[in-house]
């Protein structure tokens, strides 16, 4: 595990890209184990992203270093990337501590301790040679692809939205790429808040207020040329916008 870490770290150090990780992960524990160790040397976590292959699979999660995470800005420099996936994402802010505990959070539990609820976007990069190039549990393990979050303004009311049904929409320069209605290939974005408090945070103590939850997006990545302006319309949610130059 520690050439893996100690290549992962190299790699965003020197954009030396990687074309194979060595000492491999051969399963989720290990994946794991690896993004734990590697976000531990790069800082504070103070955010999670969070998904899954459909509404029934176990999902999969990621913790975000305090570096990348950005609130309510509308531009970030190209340099920090490789490649530019735009996601459009929903987002939820922790009020309290949810500490790991032998009886498992309830739905209601979960919502009770959420302050606030964010159109997001989520920039996914590779700290490989070229995206999607390596075994599934080696991009696990390089943070599931994580870039960059950015957490647009609290909505009012949250607790009336319905992640099934929400439209979202992505444009490009003036371009629509992509719209949706829900779309989440894990279903549910609160099933996926609930398992983070229950089994996803639990290396690192549980989830803590103050603490955002991305949820995966609905749209899918959209890869993005340097210079380009992404604006994610939600249907109930509002509008955030950023460009990457």
């Amino acid at each position: 595990m520690n050439a893996a870490v100690d290549a992962l770290l190299e790699a965003r150090a020197t954009r030396r890209w990687l074309t194979s990780l060595p000492d491999a992960p051969t399963d989720m524990v290990g994946a794991y184990a690896i993004q734990d160790a590697v976000a531990r040397r790069l800082g504070p976590v103070v955010a999670w992203k969070v998904g899954a292959a459909s509404p029934d699979a176990e999902p999969f999660r990621a913790p975000i270093n305090a570096a990348t995470v950005f609130e309510g800005v509308e531009r970030l420099p190209a340099a920090m990337f490789q490649v530019i996936g735009v996601e459009a994402e929903i987002a939820y802010r922790m009020a309290r501590d949810l500490p790991p505990r032998p009886t498992p959070y309830t739905r209601e539990e979960v919502l009770d301790a959420v302050a606030s609820v964010h159109p997001a976007f989520e920039i996914v990069d590779t700290r490989f040679a070229a995206y999607g190039s390596q075994p599934r549990l080696s991009h696990m393990a390089d943070q599931t692809n994580h870039g960059a979050l950015v957490v647009g303004p609290a909505i009012a009311d949250w607790r009336r939205l319905d992640p099934l049904t929400e439209r979202i929409a992505l444009d490009v320069d003036g371009e629509t790429k992509i719209e949706v209605v829900g779309g989440n290939s894990g279903g549910d974005a609160v099933r996926l808040l609930v398992w983070m408090a229950n089994e996803g945070a639990r290396s690192f103590g549980g989830l803590h207020a103050g603490e955002v939850v991305t949820t995966g997006s609905p749209i899918g990545s959209v890869f993005v040329q340097p210079g380009s302006r992404s604006v994610a319309r939600y249907g109930t949610m509002g509008t955030i916008a950023l460009t990457v130059d």
